[in-house]
């Protein structure tokens, strides 16, 4: 499905970034795996590709930084002379209620989450117009369209996230590129697993399929919507969140 394909997911060293990269790779794909913190997570997760077959190279950069997305670009053009899909994955929570929130906290998050996509967007958009075709899809969050309390910086960023993919989507349209968002609703990750349990059994009663969905659940939606079956959808936010919001 996505032979012949380079991709390029940011955050890639664990959850559900990690299973967007080797779900990209079962499909075909080679992956650049972008990490910030943890060089042998991201190793790790390098490997793992090679054993389905697949090139995977291991690069750092700070997606907040200007110069240093626009480093991971050129070394990745450097790889692979190609960038064919972009999964702006990368993020971080640093939650608060509004009144204890610093605004360290809230910028933190906005720069990763947002802005980072922002800059990634940016130099992913070079490319592919010069190619004439290209996917770049931004992991949102159902925060990010049902609101959440105590989360007014990532709500704030993961909805501007959604905007940013419907502006952009305008942008590349008309040279094959197509710019969607997938968000995700309770997952199980590491960052799930901290929360109490009388949390996670507020939010398993939100959701009508009555569990909490999988990195996997996510990272097939991102899969089809990097394929070519999906040339004709842009523009869009796919909800994976087992009906939680409907």
């Amino acid at each position: 499905m996505l032979e012949n394909k380079v991709a390029l997911v940011t955050g890639a060293g664990r959850g559900i970034g990690r299973e967007i990269a080797l779900t990209l790779a079962e499909y075909g794909a080679d992956v650049i795996v972008n990490y910030n913190g943890s060089e042998e997570r991201a190793k790790a997760v390098a490997a793992e590709i090679g054993e389905k077959g697949r090139k995977a190279v291991v690069m750092k950069a700070n997606v907040s930084d200007a110069d240093e997305v626009a480093a991971l670009f050129e070394q990745s053009l450097k790889e692979f002379g190609r960038v064919d899909i972009l999964v702006n994955n990368a993020g971080i929570t640093k939650d608060n209620l509004i009144l204890k929130m610093s605004e360290q906290e809230y910028d933190a998050v906005v720069d990763t989450n947002m802005k980072g996509a922002f800059l990634c967007m940016k130099q992913a958009a070079k490319l592919m117009l010069k190619q004439r075709s290209g996917r770049i899809i931004n992991i949102a969050s159902i925060s990010g369209i049902i609101g959440n309390a105590g989360q007014v910086n990532y709500c704030a960023a993961k909805a501007g996230m959604i905007g940013m993919t419907k502006a952009l989507a305008r942008e590349l349209g008309s040279r094959s590129v197509t710019v969607n968002a997938v968000a995700p609703g309770f997952i199980e990750t590491e960052m799930t697993d901290v929360l109490p349990q009388q949390v996670k059994d507020g939010m398993l009663a939100q959701i009508p399929l009555k569990r909490a969905g999988q990195a996997k659940d996510v990272a097939e939606a991102v899969a089809f919507l990097a394929s070519e079956g999906a040339a004709y959808i842009t523009g869009q936010t796919l909800q994976v969140n087992g009906g939680m919001d409907m």
